[in-house]
């Protein structure tokens, strides 16, 4: 079987080896140039556990070659983003229609099309559907159309995409079980067939499920914080039920996921989706919340206008380097409006203008905590103690535990470092 996909991102690229590897020719096809050299030469441009290496081993095999262009193939799948039209927030689907467009020159009778890019209902069906249509395909007997969503983690993509159930929503009942096949080359989860629009609303219901789960979560903080409760106890406890599972708070909501997709649903019923459009504007103002607390937690220091913060992580999921819809880029720019000297660490993002950690937090009168990696639950308290001005850190991720024992070089000075959490804000103290 020969698969051509469109868009060599988070998704496009480890489909792409997943298929490769199950002896599949795959043609990896995105716009951009510099992207096509990379991968041609087994260098990837995300960071995920695993791919690579598969990549490397693709080449190697001749089953994987990255192209500007599309070619014939048996089938074709669409992974490009979608994000929101700035002015009503609806699906926009120009890459979509454009991916579409440039692969109906190389299609055949009996090819297979596949869109896993999230899209809003009714999309495959009123928009996508027609322009094969006008191609002279008919749809479920020459051409079989397919939405197919992926429902996978950063970090762990390549593990889910094989492992993870799959829904496959056709425009005929045809048309699924065609594409159903497709997926069975390397998804050992389990393969749910359905109709398109149902496909496509399910997909955008799962994260707006946990956004408005999150958007509880950083209510409830909001006012804890207000009224003096622990959030984190309160969190903990009520899930002790065994039907409740609140989510974690944060400093908002990030990726291409949760922060994009709601709106898909909110566009086409504005009047009905009051839920999910609160749920956004809440987690939308997380940011703000976290700025105001900064200042707030400044505000015994002399000078505070020119205090400086060492921002600690910048990409939106942690242990990645995905910076997509990231709150932590909002959470920058908002302080750095209030005036304040910012100094950025993030170890798995690349920027020029970010620097060690050392350096961040190098007579810093904050840390703010804003991704959840790793490196962050074990903090060099020592370094921290010796380095920074003040010892403040501002745990928006709620990932250092008050109780656990830090093994990390010695921790007496932990105990001499102020850190706050959203269990904490309402009366601050040092762990």
């Amino acid at each position: 079987m020969k698969v051509c996909i469109i868009g060599q991102g988070y998704i496009g690229l480890p489909t792409a080896v997943l298929f490769a590897d199950n002896n599949c020719e795959v043609i990896g096809v995105d716009i951009n140039p510099e992207i096509i050299d990379c991968l041609n030469s087994c260098q990837i441009h995300i960071e995920e556990p695993g791919l690579k290496e598969k990549l490397k081993l693709a080449i190697d095999n001749k089953k994987y070659h990255a192209s500007l262009e599309p070619q014939k193939s048996d089938v074709f799948i669409i992974t490009v983003p979608t994000p929101n039209n700035i002015k009503d927030l609806s699906c926009d689907l120009s890459f979509v229609i454009s991916a579409c467009e440039s692969i109906v020159p190389y299609l055949e009778k009996g090819n297979i099309v596949i869109v896993e890019s999230t899209i809003a209902p009714m999309s495959t069906d009123e928009i996508i559907k027609p322009i094969f249509e006008s191609a002279g395909f008919e749809i479920g007997k020459d051409l079989y159309l397919s939405h197919c969503p992926e429902r996978v983690l950063p970090g762990k993509i390549m593990e889910e995409l094989i492992n993870n159930d799959r829904i496959v929503g056709g425009i005929t009942e045809e048309c699924s079980n065609k594409s159903a096949q497709v997926y069975e080359t390397f998804v050992k989860g389990k393969i749910m067939k359905t109709e398109a629009k149902t496909a496509e609303m399910s997909k955008c219901m799962e994260n707006t499920f946990r956004d408005v789960n999150i958007a509880l979560a950083n209510e409830l903080t909001k006012v804890c914080s207000k009224i003096g409760v622990n959030a984190l106890d309160v969190i903990e406890l009520a899930n002790k039920h065994p039907r409740v599972n609140i989510h974690s708070p944060g400093p908002g909501v990030g990726g291409h996921c949760l922060a994009i997709d709601p709106y898909f649903i909110y566009s086409l019923a504005p009047e009905e989706a009051k839920i999910i459009k609160l749920a956004r504007d809440t987690n939308n103002s997380m940011p703000k919340f976290v700025v105001d607390k900064t200042k707030e937690i400044l505000e015994n220091i002399n000078n505070v206008e020119k205090a400086k913060i060492a921002v600690l992580g910048v990409a939106y999921k942690g242990n990645t380097g995905d910076t997509r819809e990231s709150p932590a880029l909002i959470c920058i720019d908002l302080l750095k409006k209030e005036g304040f000297e910012i100094a950025i660490h993030d170890p798995h993002v690349e920027n020029e203008n970010y620097c060690s950690f050392e350096e961040a937090i190098q007579n810093a009168d904050i840390s703010i905590i804003l991704s959840d990696h790793e490196e962050y639950k074990n903090l060099d308290y020592d370094l921290i103690k010796e380095k920074m001005k003040n010892p403040i850190i501002f745990d928006t991720k709620n990932i250092i535990s008050n109780n656990s024992k830090i093994n990390k070089t010695n921790t007496s000075k932990k105990d001499e470092i102020e850190i706050i959490n959203y269990g904490n804000l309402w009366n601050r103290k040092k762990f």
